[in-house]
Parts: C-alpha cells; sequence; structure tokens
C-alpha cells in the first residue's frame, strides 16, 4: 500500500498545519467497533482427509475497527482525512477445524489458523459545494455495480478514488476508479478479479446516477468496467406505494447486462461462476434480471420476488477468491457481496440458467413494545441450472433464518447480538450440502 500510504502522510501534512480551522476538528468522529464471531460451516457431503480435516469449520474471533474521521478545512474547498486500523485476533477453533482457504482467519504456512492479523488505512478527502472526493485505501463502496463485504470478523475495503456529486436536487452522480481490494481476512492488498480467475487487473471504473423523480419513486443507472475481465450495465427501480400510517407495499426491480471485455477467456483471465456453463468457455455473457415486492403491515413484512439468470453465463462480479501469491497460497481475498436478492448467507444463485423463486417473512419486535428485537426466516429455491462438466440441469434450496437484538437504554445501550442459521442443499452437480451457524456479538462506542 505504499502509494496510497505516502499520498496519506502528505495529506495528513497538509492538514496539520489547518488542524486548528473550524470544522476539521469540531466535526471529527471517533469511533471504537467491536466484533465477537462463532463461525460453524458443516460440509456435510466432505469425507475425512489424510490430514484429518473434513470441510467442516468452527472457529470463534475477536475483530476491532478503529475509525476515525475529520470534518472539513474551512474554505471554498474543504480538506480531511479518514483513518481506518483494523485487527483481528483467533480466539478458537484447532487446525482440524480451519480449513486452509482463508476465508475467515488467515491460515498459517502449516495450514492451521494464524493467531492475530491486522491492516491500517486511510482516505485523503475533500469537498467542494456538495461534491465529495475521497483517495485511498479505506473505500468501503456500498452501490449496484460493488457491495463491500462486512460478512465476517472484519470488512473488506478497496484502493482508490471515488467521487459523489448531489449538486443538482433529487439527483446523486457516483463514480470512481479502484486499483487494489484487501480481503476480509487478510492484512494484503491484490488486483481486482472474478471467480475462477488466477490473474487480476488494477482498474475498475464505474459511473452511475441516482434519480429520486419523486419522494417514492428512484430510477438507477450505473456502468462498470474491470479491465480484461468484463463491462456491466444496470438499471434499477425502487417504488413505495404508502397505503397507510403503518402499511406500504414496495417495488424493487433490478437489471444486468454483462459482457466480455480484453483478455476475458484467455488463461488465466478465465470466468467460472461456482463451475457454471458458459456459452464461450471461460468468457463473460450474461444477462440478469429480478423483481422483489415488500408489503409491510405494522411489524410485519412479507417479501416474495423472482431472478433469472440468462442461458450464456453466469453472473459476474467482483470476486479475488482464486487470487494467489507469489508462492502459489491464497492471498485471503475471498468473500465477496453483489446487488441481488439472491446473495444469501451460504449461497448466490447466480449460476447460468437459473430461476430461483425466493420469500422472506420478517417481524419487528417493536410492535409489542419489545423494541431492537427483530426475527426473520427466508427461503430461496433455484432451478434450471446449467454446469460446464456434465448435460442436463439442477436444482438447488436454501433456508435462512436469524434473530437481532440490540440493548436500548442502559450501560450496555448499544450491544447488539444476531444468531443466524442457514441449510443449503443441492441435487447433482448444483454444490455440497450445508449447514451454517453463526453467532455474533457487536459494539461501537463513540468517543467523539
Amino acid at each position: 500500500m505504499y502509494k496510497s500510504s505516502l499520498a496519506l502522510a502528505v495529506a495528513l501534512g497538509v492538514l496539520a498545519q489547518q488542524a486548528g480551522a473550524a470544522g476539521f476538528v469540531e466535526d471529527s468522529k471517533l469511533s471504537l467497533s467491536s466484533r465477537t464471531m462463532y463461525f460453524n460451516n458443516d460440509n456435510r457431503d466432505v469425507q475425512e482427509n489424510a490430514q484429518g480435516r473434513n470441510g467442516d469449520q468452527r472457529e470463534v474471533g475477536q475483530g476491532f475497527k478503529l475509525d476515525y474521521l475529520s470534518g472539513f478545512t474551512e474554505g471554498t474547498v474543504g480538506f480531511g482525512v479518514d483513518v481506518q486500523a483494523l485487527w483481528g485476533i483467533h480466539l478458537d477453533g484447532g487446525r482440524g477445524r480451519h480449513p486452509d482457504n482463508n476465508n475467515f482467519f488467515p491460515s498459517d504456512t502449516d495450514g492451521s489458523a494464524v493467531s492475530q492479523w491486522a491492516r491500517i488505512g486511510g482516505n485523503a478527502k475533500a469537498r467542494f459545494s456538495k461534491t465529495e472526493a475521497h483517495f485511498g485505501s479505506a473505500l468501503a463502496p456500498n452501490l449496484p455495480i460493488l457491495v463491500s463485504n462486512d460478512g465476517r470478523l472484519l470488512p473488506q475495503t478497496f484502493e482508490g478514488g471515488t467521487i459523489q456529486s448531489k449538486e443538482i436536487d433529487n439527483l446523486t452522480i457516483n463514480a470512481g476508479q479502484l486499483t487494489h481490494a484487501m480481503g476480509r481476512a487478510s492484512s494484503n492488498r491484490t488486483g481486482l478479479s472474478v471467480a475462477g480467475a488466477t490473474q487480476d487487473s488494477n482498474k475498475f471504473r464505474y459511473g452511475g446516477l441516482d434519480y429520486k423523480v419523486t419522494k417514492d419513486l428512484t430510477l438507477q443507472y450505473y456502468y462498470s468496467n474491470l479491465e480484461d475481465f468484463y463491462k456491466q450495465h444496470f438499471l434499477g427501480l425502487t417504488h413505495v406505494y404508502q397505503i397507510a400510517a403503518d402499511q406500504s407495499f414496495k417495488t424493487d426491480l433490478r437489471y444486468f447486462d454483462s459482457s466480455s471485455d480484453g483478455k476475458n477467456g484467455q488463461a488465466g483471465y478465465q470466468f467460472s461462476n461456482n463451475g457454471g456453463y458458459a456459452k464461450k468457455t471461460g468468457e463473460v455473457d450474461n444477462k440478469t434480471w429480478s423483481a422483489m415486492f415488500t408489503y409491510t403491515l405494522g411489524g410485519h413484512a412479507l417479501m416474495l420476488g423472482h431472478q433469472q439468470v440468462g442461458d450464456d453465463g453466469g453472473f459476474v462480479w467482483l470476486n479475488q477468491g482464486n487470487v494467489v501469491d507469489g508462492n502459489g497460497r491464497n492471498e485471503g481475498a475471498g468473500g465477496s457481496s453483489f446487488y441481488l436478492f439472491t446473495d444469501s448467507m451460504i449461497n448466490q444463485f447466480a449460476r447460468a440458467g437459473e430461476n430461483t423463486t425466493f420469500g422472506q417473512y420478517s417481524y419487528d419486535f417493536a410492535s409489542l413494545g419489545v423494541p431492537g428485537l427483530k426475527a426473520s426466516v427466508a427461503y430461496l429455491r433455484g432451478d434450471d441450472i446449467k454446469n460446464a462438466r456434465t448435460s442436463g440441469t439442477y436444482n438447488e434450496w436454501e433456508r435462512d433464518a436469524r434473530v437481532d437484538y440490540v440493548i436500548q437504554e442502559g450501560t450496555f445501550k448499544g450491544l447488539g447480538a444476531s444468531l443466524r442459521h442457514g441449510i443449503y442443499r443441492g441435487s447433482g452437480e448444483a454444490g455440497a450440502d450445508m449447514d451454517q451457524t453463526r453467532l455474533i456479538f457487536n459494539y461501537t462506542y463513540n468517543f467523539l
């Protein structure tokens, strides 16, 4: 991270001279977040190997995240800086229960989990009117074409530059270029890639806008390009119809069109979404649409939807899980998210030809006088999956349940607990059966 660290150091030097300026210090925020997590992944179809591993994973870890967000200096253009420090500690889970894939914890040379790992990053930022620019290595985009993953102890972050403008009323414009990713189980940075590829790219460009037509209707368009891998267009529509004060109906429509770019398809640049079928081997060629409808009444919310992945190839998104270092070891950059309703607890339901119908029921117990307590159950069923290795189609399903509670007052106000359990089953070449349980405790203390 030499370049970004140097840029951050220069920015800190300049800002140190203006640290007394109104806004830079007064608007600063400093917080420490703690996450304790028990992770149990039971691979039910995997037999024990000679090393005593059977694919099962049972581990406990402690994560800390320190965030400092400055305000902006005075003047026509205001400057500031953000700094983030991350530290992960392995608490329990022997070698036999730690798969050597760097997915939850980084692996040591003998395949066991390391005792701890850490990284630090930061962003220099500038603000002019209603436009902000950020440059550094602690970026965490949450956009239709890129969603930063935060599903384990530490969050995934990216290096590069972003800009967001709200100069025009009801219109938000986003653009940027990213060069590297820092995985949720790694102290290192890697280039950017896709599932199945061993080569990477240092140029992911994107641009898009969110237009609020009315207070209830939002339209979106985004374009992104991962050099030598893919180009992607996104269209989105969100509408909320307020039936009554405690009753609403939400429509959410999403469409992606992805195609090959540059070296995609060549050795090292081939895309393979879970071994899925591709009309042109290793190349990105996909159209995916999804629709979700949610009816809310008081504390009840019922969601139903359907998703269709095109027959020519699987859905594509940034995924560095196959990138290795100079010694051929996994870099720990695995773990990625994407902007589809089927990005569930265990599986993605995003393979070639897959038709997925899904539903979820959730309840907010605040309606019964227990604020902070929420529960939900979800079910997804995917059919017509194509696979590159065999003829025919396959199916898969997943059932997820979770309970979340955040203490609302008293000494432990803000302490949250989340219990999640998922069951995945697939037929034929669809995938290995899994049962997964996560127990998470989160707490954030704000110093400023």
